[in-house]
């Protein structure tokens, strides 16, 4: 499989997944501001640290999750700030029509893979050689990066603003789903 094969084979499953929460919640994430949903994929991003770390040590998983869902979670809740960022409720009704948050969903995704197809044209695909671990670092790194942005009310004067942050970050989640995946398969 080629590349985009693998990154459409992991999108259809992440948002099978959101499909799923959605039939069991609606939008009820609509309520939560930018900076909540940021505050989410931290938790989410930290939780896959503390997996690695404690794999590395050899420690027990008192959670019977791994990595894997946790990287969906962070392409889910990304995409939901996405859709936050160009699409804010208006009014204190937060509920967003199923078909409507599917297309904009649909819209996120294609916009990330799309970012993604151009630079690895750039880059070689240089992804490939990276570990796992890395890549879970890059997205703290940039949830620091997007919190330090958050904290000037979105206002950069050089750097990428969130929306680019949070296509980075699908994508960086992306890389590592289709790794684990890879890896299980050998």
């Amino acid at each position: 499989m080629n590349t985009n094969e693998q990154y459409n084979q992991e999108a259809a499953a992440c948002r099978k997944h959101f499909v799923d929460k959605m039939h069991d919640y609606g939008t009820a994430w609509r309520i939560l501001r930018v900076s909540s949903l940021t505050d989410q994929i931290y938790i989410k991003a930290l939780r896959i640290r503390s997996l690695q770390e404690g794999e590395a040590r050899g420690d027990h998983r008192q959670i019977d999750e791994g990595e894997v869902p946790e990287f969906v979670g962070i392409i889910n809740y990304c995409i939901m700030a996405t859709i936050q960022l160009q699409n804010p409720p208006q009014t204190d009704d937060y509920t967003l029509p199923a078909e409507q948050t599917l297309q904009l969903y649909d819209q996120s995704l294609a916009e990330a893979q799309a970012l993604m197809n151009k630079k690895n044209h750039d880059y070689g695909e240089a992804w490939r050689k990276m570990r796992i671990e890395s890549i879970t670092d890059i997205i703290l790194m940039k949830l620091l990066r997007i919190k330090q942005i958050e904290n000037h009310a979105g206002k950069t004067r050089v750097s990428e603003g969130l929306a680019a942050n949070y296509l980075d970050m699908i994508n960086y989640a992306m890389f590592a789903l289709i790794k684990l995946h890879e890896k299980s398969n050998q």
